[in-house]
């Protein structure tokens, strides 16, 4: 089979280092029940040794050549292919449930990330190989620096574990960051974070705007600064100084004043 020159339009690196690949493998644990569905498995590092643990596997593909090049090593009863774009594909319409698992391509990895935040309640996990400067992101806690916008949301639909590090060079070609595992596991939100999320995205557009500006500042649209202080936020604090029950607490009296 001729060689597969990744693509840089698609943002292809195959990971190629086996040590690396059994680590995946064995932290989604994939069972022969499970509804698994892989995004972008290339040439099929990682679906081939799930494919040893489960009778049949789900997978999204952008890249014809690619999967063509799977037609060839797997059945259909195996390994059934979707041509299309991750970004478009509707994954509610498989089922509830999913196990999702792939090396996001890392151009497009956030906007994906949002679309698994609106899947979160037909997911059943989620195993994502991501840039590790976008995992560090998910999984920051208040006052930290990497603490963002999507720290809060992901975590609103999500408890998120960073698994593994991995360097370039378990990549071919190696790209220029350092990459990480993450599991994703929808969270079951109690009365505590029940909030409207159209409310919980407003807020934190506003807060997160300029964040080394005083909430006071970037609330300001939304919020006076006794409001805030109602509601045991204070003014001078910056917006990765709050926790998600703050943010949740603020979006949420943000929609009995709408």
């Amino acid at each position: 089979m001729p060689v597969h020159i990744p693509r840089k339009r698609f943002g292809q690196h195959f990971l190629v280092d086996q040590g690396v690949i059994a680590s995946i493998v064995e932290a989604i644990y994939p069972l022969p029940n499970d509804r698994l569905i892989e995004i972008g498995p290339g040439l099929g590092a990682i679906t081939r040794p799930i494919l040893e643990r489960v009778p049949s596997l789900m997978a999204v593909e952008l890249d014809r050549d690619v999967v063509q090049r799977l037609q060839k090593q797997f059945s259909p009863e195996r390994l059934q292919l979707f041509e299309a774009d991750a970004l478009q594909f509707d994954f509610a319409a498989l089922g509830p449930q999913l196990r999702i698992v792939g090396n996001l391509p890392y151009n497009i990895s956030t906007p994906l990330l949002f679309r698994f935040a609106d899947l979160a309640s037909g997911m059943r996990d989620g195993h994502f190989m991501l840039q590790k400067e976008v995992v560090d992101r998910m999984v920051a806690t208040p006052r930290s620096s990497d603490y963002s916008r999507l720290s809060v949301l992901l975590q609103w639909h999500f408890h998120m574990e960073l698994l593994i590090d991995v360097p370039p060079e378990a990549f071919d070609p190696p790209p220029k960051v350092d990459s990480a595992v993450v599991r994703l596991i929808p969270r079951e939100r109690g009365a505590q974070l029940e909030v409207n999320e159209h409310q919980l995205r407003t807020v934190l557009s506003a807060a997160f705007s300029q964040r080394r500006k005083m909430l006071r500042s970037t609330l300001k649209p939304l919020f006076s600064e006794k409001e805030l202080e109602d509601l045991s936020v204070l003014p001078t604090a910056r917006a990765e100084e709050l926790s998600l029950e703050d943010f949740v607490r603020l979006a949420r009296t943000l929609t009995l004043n709408d």
